[in-house]
């Protein structure tokens, strides 16, 4: 297991900064970690069955809370607040961001919603 040297929340640019044992470092926007929670009411209860997640583009993190030596729950200030950020998923995450991102702007894309700039 890669664990995390550094979690920290730069608010005044809405990013979580992250640095890995493995030398992998990595700012996520708290939009791309909301939109990616792996809450079941994001990513369902099965393949095919996530939720787009739309208008999060003004989501802020209220706070960091430490889960045991492998996890943190996140807790966004539009009251979500479920899903275990395991280290695993956070370095999938920094590790993938460019992809997932794109991914992502694509299907709100076809969805027809147009993201309004943060």
């Amino acid at each position: 297991m890669i664990k995390p040297l550094e979690i920290r929340y730069i608010k005044k640019n809405n990013i979580l900064s992250l640095a890995f044992e493995d030398g992998l470092k990595e700012n996520l926007t708290i939009e791309y970690l909301r939109c990616f929670s792996p809450s079941a009411e994001v990513k369902g209860h099965g393949p095919g069955q996530e939720v787009l997640q739309k208008g999060k583009e003004h989501v802020m993190l209220d706070k960091i809370e430490p889960i045991g030596n492998y996890a943190v729950k996140l807790i966004f200030d539009d009251g979500h607040n479920t899903g275990l950020y395991t280290w695993e998923y956070l370095h999938e995450l920094c590790e993938n961001y460019q992809i997932y991102w794109h991914d992502y702007l694509e299907k709100l894309k076809e969805s027809g919603y147009t993201r309004k700039k943060p």
